[in-house]
């Protein structure tokens, strides 16, 4: 029989008998609580291959694979003619070795077909040129076809496979983040900033275009601009790409929905750091969150990526899963260094310390050809295991037999620090002192918080406050009415607000306030700022030009940027003040508090270096009744609690290069070797798991 007739075959029998997908019954035991996954691509392979693969994924006891996401071309080769026998059998040979299954919608990866015959469906780069086949997120978000094609094969996925019992997850596109600058997308963002500001006189006034002759007489003179223009404008171009990237999951959403049991999840796999949208505006149709986890070159940092974690968990604040990370190395850094031995198993567990309930590697098996041909792998392109296969099938045991102490259970921290799109976005739009990187800003602070702490939420401005002894703002340079209203209740509730520099600079259009900084919270703080400078590089300045800091918290000196303060109120308290530097900072605060009943705000002007703020940490600890998850543990040995369910869990990772003691504070149930334990020694990349009583 020839090919076309298969194919024939193969659509009058889906089209008149249940599908196969939808009759087989689940051949999956209970789901664990911690899955371990890999990104499979059986379309890549031929099927007398697959059950080899399966059984070593097994054997490594991998639960879940996630298929599809890049398979487009494979599911329908031509327009209007399906092949869905290989994903079939690929579901199903999968439930044999009781492997789940993620299904990926394709959207990422258009066939070649579709994107000659509907060109409109190709995006435009920044440059005017249209994006081209043979890479992937060629697509365009905002095209009405693209949009239609794109629902019209999630819906033909879903009727199929949403009740088979093996797919228990989907996720949306791949890694969503490339934008259409066409004259579709520039028509849309017209229309939305049209619906925001009603009328071109309010959004001239609230842009001030009247400077350098900005002022629009028609809503067609509005362009589109993203690193360098009307700062209301930048604004809103981002906030609209926001809003288009929820849309765009939404329409595949919408038809997914109706056909998957209501424990069946819908998410999609976000990339950490990236600040192309607001995230929180695109989780809000999602019933989970997840993200791609790489170090890329060089060593995990668990300070910058238990941030990322921390960031991913509070989009919807609750668990998460890491959808891919690097089984050792990648192929598109510079430099592709591997990770060492045993640090693949110990950036698991921080994950999974952070919240995660997963761990994705992507990928199974190098494929034989493509752009990522040379990517890490747990399989070579010859089908046998690589080096690192045996930690990850260790790895899989442990969380067979950690899983059932964490099941149920989540982080549950005393402290949040605010991140916010906005803010990220005008600070680097202008930073004023090309080294003002806010990535850095926010984990200058995060990390010896979370060391005093051990336990972080990373929330939005806008988020319910009221169960934190303490929220910390750094850089929180665009406050909308929205945000100052949430921080001002919470502080007049009792909390205690700590604002960075940079915050609340500016209002909800990038426009500078109307009050010095920290605007509506400054009669609030009983002071403000006088003055912002930019500080010279130590290999550039003059003697001087660094300013010395001494107060509460040591002596320092404020590198990169310093807020001369003022206080207005008797009651407003000086903690650190600037020696002689450039005239104007010489004696004048650095940093502020005031205490208002129970509640407090601290307003800290200066970037002080590392020692300091941690002192800086412990005094904001201690002042507002925050303690240690654990206690005391040595340097490069990091805690993570989660509880829930009746219990309380420790996971402990060191992250020294030396092995280190821990001494706990009381004996604990050691979950991984089945001990009672006071006493703990860590190697490098060690980790323990203990239950307490």
């Amino acid at each position: 029989m020839s090919s076309r007739s298969n194919k024939i075959l193969t659509l009058t029998l889906a089209a008149l008998l249940p599908s196969l997908a939808l009759s087989q019954k689940s051949q999956l035991d209970t789901p664990p609580a911690l899955y371990l996954g890999a990104a499979w691509y059986p379309e890549q392979w031929p099927e007398s291959r697959w059950d080899a693969d399966l059984t070593l994924m097994e054997q490594a006891h991998i639960r879940f694979a996630r298929i599809g996401e890049f398979a487009w071309s494979s599911m329908e080769p031509t327009e209007g003619t399906y092949d869905w026998t290989w994903l079939d059998h690929a579901i199903a040979a999968a439930a044999k070795h009781h492997i789940a299954i993620v299904l990926g919608t394709p959207s990422a990866t258009p066939p070649a077909w579709l994107t000659q015959k509907y060109p409109e469906t190709l995006r435009y780069e920044s440059d005017g040129k249209r994006a081209e086949h043979g890479d992937r997120q060629q697509g365009s978000f905002i095209s009405p076809k693209y949009r239609e094609l794109c629902r019209d094969i999630a819906e033909r996925m879903a009727k199929r496979y949403g009740h088979n019992p093996n797919v228990i997850g989907w996720q949306l596109d791949n890694e969503i983040s490339s934008e259409d600058y066409g004259p579709v997308a520039r028509t849309a963002f017209q229309g939305w900033v049209k619906d925001r500001y009603k009328t071109l006189d309010a959004l001239n006034a609230r842009w001030t275009t009247s400077y350098w002759s900005e002022a629009y007489t028609d809503w067609s003179q509005i362009p589109i601009q993203e690193k360098y223009g009307n700062p209301g404008l930048l604004l809103s171009w981002k906030r609209f790409v926001s809003d288009t990237w929820r849309a765009y999951d939404r329409n595949q959403i919408d038809v997914i929905r109706p056909n998957i049991p209501s424990n069946v999840w819908i998410t999609t796999n976000t990339m950490g750091w990236f600040d192309g949208y607001d995230h929180y505006t695109v989780s809000k149709d999602l019933d989970m969150s997840a993200w791609d986890d790489y170090v890329g070159r060089g060593h995990l940092n668990p300070a910058s990526n238990g941030f990322a974690h921390d960031l991913t968990r509070g989009f919807l604040r609750k668990n998460f899963w890491v959808m891919e990370t690097q089984p050792g190395f990648v192929n598109w850094q510079s430099d592709n260094t591997a990770l060492d031995k045993g640090e693949v198993r110990a950036m698991a567990w921080h994950a999974i310390g952070h919240g995660a309930d997963a761990v994705e590697y992507w990928q199974w098996r190098s494929a034989l050809n493509g752009q990522e041909e040379l990517h890490g792998t747990l399989v070579g392109s010859d089908g046998t295991p690589v080096p690192l296969y045996p930690e990850v099938a260790q790895l899989g045991a442990e969380f067979a037999k950690a899983g059932p102490a964490l099941a149920g259970t989540s982080p549950h921290s005393e402290v949040a620090i605010l991140q916010d799109y906005d803010s990220r976005w005008a600070i680097n739009w202008q930073r004023h002192n090309q080294a003002f990187d806010p990535q850095t800003q926010l984990v200058s602070y995060y990390k010896p918080l979370r060391e005093v702490a051990q336990s972080i939420d990373v929330v939005s401005d806008t988020a319910l406050l009221a169960s934190y002894k303490l929220v910390v703002a750094p850089g929180l340079a665009v406050l909308t009415d929205e945000a100052a209203s949430n921080l001002m209740q919470y502080v007049k509730n009792g909390g205690h607000l700590v604002l960075g520099q940079r915050s609340a600079m500016k209002d909800g259009d990038n426009s500078l306030q109307t009050k010095r900084a920290p605007g509506p919270l400054a009669d609030l703080l009983g002071g403000r700022v006088e003055q912002w400078y930019a500080i010279q590089s130590a290999d550039q300045a003059r003697p001087g030009d660094i300013p010395p800091v001494t107060g509460t918290w040591g002596t320092t000196t404020s590198k990169i940027w310093a807020e001369q303060l003022s206080t207005s109120s008797s009651d407003t308290e000086v903690l650190m003040r600037y020696g002689k530097s450039n005239g104007y900072l010489d004696g004048q605060p650095a940093a502020i508090t005031r205490k208002l009943g129970k509640g407090r705000i601290t307003y800290i002007g200066a970037w002080m270096d590392d020692a300091t703020l941690l002192n800086a940490a412990r005094w904001m600890a201690q002042i507002s009744g925050v303690t240690a998850a654990l206690g005391p543990v040595p340097e490069g040995v990091e805690v993570y609690p989660r509880e829930g369910a009746g219990k309380k869990v420790f996971i402990l990772v060191n992250f020294a290069t030396t092995p280190q003691s821990v001494t706990l504070p009381s004996a604990m149930q050691s979950i991984l070797d089945g001990k009672q334990v006071t006493t703990l020694s860590l190697d490098q990349y060690g980790v323990a798991i203990l239950q307490a009583k």
